[in-house]
C-alpha cells in the first residue's frame, strides 16, 4: 500500500495565519467581546468603571421604618436621589412608606420577596422571589423594578440566570457600611470617606447610626466634588 503526503503551500499557511490575526484584531478593535459581556444583564455589578467623581448610594429596606423619614429629609436637604432596594413583604405591609420614598423621586429596586438566601434557591425559586417582589412594589408605585439586590449579598449561577432571564441587573456593592451591625457612627463615616472613588456603590440600611453619619458623609463627598446619585444614573453616566 502506498502513502501520499500532501504538502500545503507555504503561501496558503501564511494567508490563513494572517486572516486569523486580522479577524482577532478586528474583534478587539471594535470591542465586540466587551460589548457582549456588558449587555449580559445578569452579570453582577459591583461598581461602574468611570473616571468621573460620581458614586451611587443604595439602601436595602426590610426593616428600620422609624429611620426612613429622617433619611429622606437628609437626602432632600442635600438634593440627593438614591436607590432603595425594597423587600416585597415590606412593600405589602408598609405601602405608605414606600409611596413616600417613591414620591421623593428616589429609585426603587427589588430586594426579593421574603429576604431569602438566593444562593440556595433553584432557578424557578429565584425567578418567583424576584417576580413576586416586583408585583408587590408595582402595585404601590405603578412602576416595574429592573434592578435586583440579593439579600445578604448571596447569589449563585441560578440567581444570575434568573436575573438575566427577567432583564434585571444584579446589583452588589463596592463599599459596605455594615451599619446593620451597629459599628458606630465614626466607623460608617470613615468606611465611606476613606474608600470613596469614582463609580463606587455604597450599601447602607435604615439605622439610627446611618442617619447620624449621613450628613458628614454627604458634606465631605460633595466638598471633594463627588456627585451622589442612583445606581441607574451611575451606570447610565458610564456609557
Amino acid at each position: 500500500m502506498g502513502f501520499y503526503v500532501y504538502k500545503v503551500p507555504k503561501n496558503f499557511i501564511r494567508f490563513t495565519v494572517l486572516l486569523l490575526l486580522i479577524t482577532t484584531w478586528m474583534f478587539i478593535k471594535t470591542g465586540f467581546v466587551n460589548e457582549n459581556l456588558a449587555t449580559f444583564s445578569g452579570k453582577p455589578i459591583y461598581q461602574a468603571e468611570t473616571n468621573k467623581k460620581v458614586m451611587a448610594f443604595t439602601c436595602n429596606v426590610a426593616w428600620g421604618n422609624e429611620f426612613i423619614p429622617k433619611m429622606l429629609e437628609i437626602f432632600e436637604e442635600y438634593g440627593i436621589k438614591i436607590t432603595f432596594f425594597i423587600e416585597g413583604r415590606w412593600a405589602e405591609k408598609y405601602p405608605d412608606l414606600l409611596k413616600l420614598i417613591h414620591s421623593k423621586g428616589h429609585e426603587i429596586g427589588n430586594h426579593g420577596y421574603s429576604h431569602a438566601h438566593h444562593s440556595k434557591l433553584s432557578f424557578e425559586e429565584n425567578v418567583n422571589e424576584i417576580k413576586k417582589a416586583e408585583e408587590a412594589i408595582e402595585k404601590v408605585t405603578g412602576e416595574k423594578t429592573k434592578l435586583f439586590a440579593p439579600p445578604y449579598g448571596e447569589f449563585s449561577e441560578q440567581t444570575v440566570k434568573a436575573t438575566d432571564s427577567l432583564n434585571y441587573k444584579l446589583i452588589m456593592w463596592s463599599i459596605d457600611t455594615i451599619d446593620w451591625k451597629k459599628p458606630g457612627v465614626k466607623y460608617i463615616v470613615n468606611k465611606v470617606i476613606q474608600n470613596a472613588g469614582g463609580g463606587k456603590i455604597v450599601l447602607m440600611h435604615p439605622t439610627e447610626e446611618t442617619v447620624k453619619a449621613l450628613p458628614t458623609i454627604i458634606q465631605d463627598l460633595q466638598q471633594k466634588g463627588y456627585k451622589i446619585t442612583t445606581v441607574s444614573d451611575l451606570l447610565l453616566d458610564n456609557q
